[in-house]
């Protein structure tokens, strides 16, 4: 009877869409099935919060993420949809359109739309400037309009071309919150002058998020890799079969001492969470019949490419706990604080447990994996968590200015293949000197930092967890809904985990007197 009157008040909600009515009727017939077979232990530390698998579904029948091989696709066509191969820029959009509503994910949305710009420059003979300008700007506005869904993602770059150029025009001109947009910065391949136009970007619309593409291109193999969702990173031609997060706030909290949280604790709860990842995998690959589909039949994925994602959040609570220091103390008023971000001991033991997690991650074969492995994942978080941070992030509130933000985290990228991500809140200031960005992300990915991000703090648009919304659709949701679907993860997400409290920061803010000791 729960159930009925579950699936009652969202058949009558006034603003849900039809669409989204379908989605989470589906959402709630997901819910209604048996879970996997787990162990008790398992079970039990989903049900205190200490593992979490994501609402991904109790038998999950699709991929959490699908990159597929958009390149081949657009060259060979399609016996399953009935396509030709695409001779032109106008028959390549059209088949890119008709093939996203065939890709799925975890949201039902395509995440992955393709290194945009490599799949489109073969198509461009005898297309102009403008008549690019107009066909893309047509493009941009059908993906938002038609799949609106903040975790849609584009990748361009590291090379200069018109058609990366006219896409970071058209998206800062649009700022729409779909598609999400990374930017791959290569120092060898990327002139300086492009990247500033990327950065200029973010000062406008807060995107695009900006990768730095000789580390993810050396992580994978030659068969390349797709930047997807928020800023996760994965194998081209592939994709994540699952994502299970473990807890380390309440890792930390079972642990009674620095040792027993890296001797017995986390080894331990990793390897329930690997038990978990195992059995989702395992139903995927060998219950749900998706590897049976079109998709891997024409050869634009393969099932080998498909890995799990080991994720991690609550890094800064399990380092101040660990480290006896759950909440700033009067002592550190008008001091450096003794916590995670700004001590150098906390951060320290922060790097500590990522070089811990990666080594059992590296050390953990998997049936269904990347190489026989999970890839180790700082997840961002979710509009359900509360007082817990995601990733290795700082606390929102709580963030250092930019550069010692910057220093504190650089050294846990190395560790997180399939993604990591800060977002790093600037004052609006900045947009009367975007150089001032450009620095700040050059600085970032020197120190080797995978992505930089950066949300405006006067920009309508801004980041989430990696994905966007409009600052504007969060008021007038409650009273009108949203045609986005990703809206209501927002507006839950300012209500229950403290987005909105980031504290913006002056670019320069280190230059001053105060920082130049």
């Amino acid at each position: 009877m729960a159930l009925q009157a579950k699936l009652a008040q969202i058949v009558t909600d006034p603003n849900l869409s039809v669409k989204q009515k379908s989605n989470f009727l589906a959402l709630e017939a997901e819910a209604s099935l048996p879970y996997l077979e787990i162990s008790e232990a398992v079970d039990a530390a989903m049900s205190n919060g200490i593992i979490c698998d994501m609402f991904e579904g109790h038998a999950p029948f699709k991929p959490r993420y699908v990159l597929p091989n958009y390149a081949k696709y657009l060259k060979q066509g399609s016996q399953y949809l009935e396509l030709t191969p695409a001779q032109d820029l106008d028959e390549a959009l059209n088949a890119l359109t008709i093939i996203y509503h065939h890709v799925p994910s975890v949201t039902g949305i395509p995440v992955f739309l393709g290194h945009l710009d490599t799949l489109l420059l073969p198509y461009m003979d005898g297309v102009d400037e403008a008549a690019l300008y107009r066909k893309l700007k047509l493009f941009w506005i059908m993906l938002d309009r038609t799949l609106p869904d903040a975790f849609m993602h584009v990748n361009i770059g590291p090379t200069d071309n018109i058609v990366c150029r006219t896409i970071l025009k058209i998206d800062a001109e649009l700022k729409q919150i779909a598609p999400n947009l990374t930017f791959m910065y290569d120092p060898k391949v990327t002139p300086e002058d492009l990247l500033k136009v990327a950065t200029s970007n973010i000062c406008e619309c807060s995107k695009p998020h900006i990768a730095n593409y000789p580390i993810h291109r050396d992580t994978f193999d030659k068969a390349g890799f797709g930047i997807v969702s928020c800023y996760n990173s994965l194998p081209l031609a592939g994709g994540a079969n699952t994502l299970v997060r473990l807890n380390l706030k309440e890792v930390a909290l079972k642990a009674n001492s620095i040792d027993d949280f890296f001797a017995e604790t986390l080894p331990h709860y990793s390897q329930l969470t690997y038990e978990l990842i195992n059995a989702r995998a395992g139903f995927l690959h060998e219950k749900s019949n998706f590897f049976d589909s079109f998709l891997v039949k024409e050869q634009l994925i393969d099932e080998s490419r498909f890995a799990p994602m080991f994720g991690i959040y609550g890094m800064a609570e399990a380092v101040n706990i660990l480290l006896g220091t759950p909440e700033p103390s009067e002592s550190d008023s008008g001091k450096p604080s003794k916590q995670y971000g700004h001590s150098a001991l906390a951060n320290e033991l922060g790097h500590k447990i990522s070089a811990a997690l990666d080594k059992i991650v590296k050390a953990t074969q998997v049936k269904y994996g990347y190489k026989g492995r999970a890839l180790l994942h700082a997840q961002g978080g979710i509009s359900l968590d509360k007082q817990v941070t995601p990733g290795v992030r700082v606390p929102y509130g709580t963030e250092p200015d930019p550069i010692s933000h910057i220093q504190a985290l650089a050294k846990h990228h190395q560790y997180y293949t399939s993604g990591i991500s800060d977002i790093l809140t600037i004052d609006e200031t900045v947009k009367a000197n975007p150089d001032a960005m450009y620095q700040l992300c050059k600085g970032a990915l020197s120190l080797g930092f995978r992505e930089f991000t950066a949300n405006v703090a006067s920009n309508d648009l801004v980041r989430v967890t990696g994905y966007m919304i409009k600052l504007s659709d969060i008021a007038t949701f409650k009273e009108q809904g949203s045609r986005t679907n990703t809206t209501w993860l927002g507006e839950e997400a300012a209500k229950n985990t403290g987005i909105l409290n980031r504290t913006p920061r002056v670019a320069s803010h280190e230059q001053s007197p105060r920082y130049s000791n």
